[in-house]
């Protein structure tokens, strides 16, 4: 098997109405199936809308988080089957903001993770320390403690992406360094093969996010252990999230299997 093709996923968080479609659709126009895949996050509202957009187009659509059960008495929640009906092909869990701001657990996120799966949904699991932990030398304990805590016993490389965010790094324009990032990539990996020993870390798509911009894309993409990048504010524009997908692009020459 040889490595995956980059991915380049933008997650716009709680920003974007209706007029903001148009930077998903110069995205569409601009991306070409022969780079890197690519997957736009908007805020649920906007879901059904920007996946009709986007058929038959390189580019998928997927959500930015889902509730563990898929359906039930949960007010203002959304589940995996509603997300996948209104047009997601993805989702993320685990994101920090979910972490830190709304108190879930790694075990939490894998029941979140599960539900994705089960509902047929591509799912990203997001990892990362935060700064206290980094500067007290625990970042890879840390990341990997929660690999092994938040994927599911059903995960495979086809339908489950780890995407390392430091927290620190995340909307503060700070990032790790290369060889930083490169070490936290191959603790991950590790951890991954030990959880499915059948198959091969490098083998499973492992991203980086915190920061990213069309600045630093491309020399993040010089470590051989990225496998594309989680964007936040910088795939709010369609001309910022291209140059990072261009970036992606220059760099997939280089992969080896």
């Amino acid at each position: 098997m040889t490595r995956p093709k980059l991915y380049v996923a933008g997650n716009w968080k709680m920003n974007g109405l209706q007029a903001d479609l148009k930077e998903i659709e110069s995205v569409k126009a601009g991306v070409q199936p022969s780079g890197p895949d690519v997957a736009i996050f908007p805020p649920a509202t906007l879901l059904h809308q920007a996946a009709s957009l986007v058929k038959g187009s390189p580019v998928e659509i997927g959500a930015q988080d889902c509730h563990a059960q898929p359906k039930g008495a949960f007010t203002g929640d959304l589940s995996a089957p509603i997300l996948k009906d209104a047009g997601a092909s993805a989702v993320i869990v685990g994101h920090s903001e979910r972490r830190s701001g709304h108190g879930e657990t790694s075990r939490d996120v894998h029941a979140k993770a599960s539900a994705g799966l089960k509902a047929g949904l591509k799912v990203i699991v997001c990892i990362g320390e935060t700064k206290g932990e980094r500067v007290a030398g625990l970042a890879p304990e840390v990341c990997a403690r929660q690999v092994a805590a938040s994927l599911p016993e059903d995960s495979t490389p086809d339908t489950v992406i780890v995407a390392y965010e430091p927290v620190w790094a995340i909307g503060t324009g700070l990032s790790p360094t290369i060889p930083d990032i490169t070490a936290i990539h191959e603790v991950v990996r590790r951890e991954i093969h030990k959880r499915f020993p059948a198959s091969e870390g490098k083998h499973w798509r492992v991203l980086y996010g915190g920061s990213v911009t069309a600045a630093n894309a491309a020399s993040i993409f010089e470590s051989a252990e990225v496998d594309g990048v989680l964007v936040g504010g910088a795939s709010l524009n369609a001309a910022s999230f291209l140059a990072i997908i261009a970036a992606a692009k220059a760099a997939s020459g280089s992969r080896t299997a």
